[in-house]
């Protein structure tokens, strides 16, 4: 098997593919604002990016190729992509996009045609949405279809809340009681039916129950604004998140920026990690994800665009050299990491 990393680095699309203990990395879609990415989890060689203006893209050969996909997705800012475990049709899974302002979209064909499901700009609490850098708009921050339960599938809108839908997004339930209001990274592992995980500008949130209620737990964290977030395969319990002492720190210049990553694990409490990476001043925000295929083994990148492996679920971590000779990359947003056939 061979890894594959995907990364949406502002500017292009890094296929960033590991041989023998070799990272090798292609820029694909350069000039591109990519903004979010995708892979089918059950065939991942099928790809999808947003970008900031320029739609959805996709590509059915790992990433060597790409094209726009079919019309349908209303707004060409795409903030946010998933696609199902669960739900398929034929040998694809059922692919979701999420837009600025918040409007989301299902396609059931790979991308060729798309409907929205409108409904959830009805929700009682769509009047009071607001993205802080832009006022004026807000969006659909993250999408997670859930991989046991068919129909159900979370929502996070930035600035605005979780939300649910049973029925595939035909109708929706507003935000929860002790849920966080400015979602940015959620997770529903597939070892842990009913688990739902979320990061957010105000802390964690957790649901055991498929987001019906939430409990807040922040026990050990210095400071609650979180970005990234992902959970061990093997582990549903054990999680990494990306943890700033304000929106500002995470994301805005290296004069401000102050990011560090948090382990958690069973009932314990959250617990900071600095083995191999660098210091939280001058490191902005962490897009943070995990390989199913690796058992305990978690991939993370600040902004700026160095990428750290842990092999030990998060307790020390180790930078990887992927990128090529005069690349740097613009803003990373994005990152799925998958096993191909070699």
């Amino acid at each position: 098997m061979t890894t594959k990393m995907y990364a949406a680095t502002g500017d292009a699309l890094a296929v960033i593919r590991c041989q023998n203990g070799r990272w090798t990395t292609d820029l694909r879609l350069q000039g591109k604002p990519t903004q979010c990415v995708a892979a089918d989890p059950l065939r991942p060689e099928l790809v999808y990016c947003g970008t900031f203006g320029q739609g959805l893209w996709k590509s059915e050969d790992a990433g060597a190729t790409w094209q726009p996909v079919g019309e349908g997705i209303t707004y060409r800012e795409v903030m946010s992509v998933a696609v199902s475990r669960l739900e398929r049709v034929g040998d694809r899974g059922v692919v979701w996009a999420g837009t600025e302002p918040s409007a989301l979209f299902r396609s059931e064909d790979g991308g060729r045609t798309w409907e929205e499901r409108p409904t959830l700009r009805s929700l009682p609490s769509a009047p009071t949405w607001s993205f802080p850098p832009r006022p004026w708009t807000h969006h659909v921050r993250w999408i997670a279809p859930d991989p046991n339960v068919a129909g159900r599938i979370f929502v996070g809108i930035e600035l605005g809340g979780v939300m649910r839908s049973l029925d595939d997004g035909l109708t929706w339930e507003d935000r929860k009681p002790e849920a966080q209001p400015d979602a940015h990274t959620l997770r529903t592992p597939v070892r842990a039916p009913g688990y739902v995980y979320e990061a957010a500008g105000g802390g964690f949130a957790e649901s055991f129950d498929g987001g019906a209620t939430w409990r807040r737990d922040d026990t050990g964290l210095r400071w609650h604004y979180l970005w990234g977030l992902a959970v061990d395969p093997a582990d549903p319990t054990t999680l990494v998140v990306s943890v700033s002492p304000s929106a500002r720190a995470a994301h805005y210049g290296t004069q401000w920026a102050e990011s560090t990553i948090y382990r958690r694990s069973g009932e314990g409490p959250w617990e900071e990690v600095r083995a191999g990476l660098p210091g939280p001043r001058g490191t902005l925000a962490y897009v943070l994800a995990a390989n199913e295929a690796e058992p305990h083994v978690f991939y993370g990148a600040p902004h700026q665009g160095d990428i750290y492996r842990s092999a030990d679920a998060g307790r020390s971590w180790e930078r990887l050299d992927v990128w090529p000779a005069g690349y740097q990359p613009k803003d990373v947003t994005g990152l799925v990491v998958v096993d191909l056939p070699s």
